[in-house]
């Protein structure tokens, strides 16, 4: 006897169709593990070779490190948090590792998080130039700088728009 919900309805059909995503949260899954690939290859690179290293290049193989986990680190947002607000629930109440910011997400709060990820790796990208900066053209650091600030405007105006959003909803519900 199979057990499983039958469509009744074009809703019941299209409400469905949110599994046709559970694949792409298991493709990111296996996309963090290409980065946890990534940073055994560059720390093992760092370990080996900081004796001939000069100090900046330690510095940017740190900071390529950093940004590695601040990708896996956005990588599991967009994971857990993707997967609890537009597939299932996890069912994670009580467990004891379940992450504190999970309890409140919903798709608003999963932009602005998401916005200010990216704002961080794009910083780590920043200070890497900015380290290296005769590797970099005029052209390219003032690019860098522009997509930083284009970064940071559009996670404010994020974080504006779910308050005002958030706002809104506790005045009706009052």
């Amino acid at each position: 006897m199979n057990n499983a919900p039958r469509p009744k309805s074009l809703g019941d059909l299209i409400f469905l169709s949110r599994w046709l995503q559970a694949p792409l949260y298991f493709g990111l899954i296996v996309a963090q593990g290409v980065y946890v690939y990534r940073f055994m290859l560059e720390l093992w690179h760092l370990l080996t070779e900081s004796a001939h290293l000069l100090e900046t290049e330690i510095m940017l193989s740190v900071l390529g490190l950093i940004d590695v986990v601040m990708i896996a680190n956005l990588l599991v947002m967009v994971i857990v948090g993707g997967y609890e607000t537009f597939v299932s629930r996890l069912n994670l109440d009580g467990h004891r590792d379940q992450p504190e910011w999970l309890s409140h997400v919903n798709a608003g709060v999963l932009k602005v998080k998401l916005a200010t990820a990216l704002i961080g790796i794009s910083s780590i990208h920043l200070l890497q130039t900015f380290i290296d900066v005769e590797k970099h053209s005029e052209k390219t650091i003032l690019w860098q700088v522009v997509i930083h600030l284009t970064f940071v405007l559009s996670a404010v105006c994020l974080a504006l728009v779910e308050r005002i959003g958030t706002h809104h909803q506790e005045e009706a519900a009052h």
